[in-house]
């Protein structure tokens, strides 16, 4: 029984990263502190 568990384990692991690659990302992409604040002059320039 042990033997089976580990190659199943093993089996769902690999599927597990296989499918996390294919799945689509719906977080957005990390924008740093300073890149915000000069977005946010240049959108109250423009305003301006």
């Amino acid at each position: 029984m042990n033997r089976k568990k580990k190659m199943n384990d093993a089996y769902n692991k690999k599927l597990k990263k296989r499918n996390d690659k294919l799945r689509i990302i719906n977080k957005p992409k990390y924008i740093s502190k300073a890149d915000r604040e000069k977005i946010a002059l240049e959108e109250q320039q423009t305003q301006d």
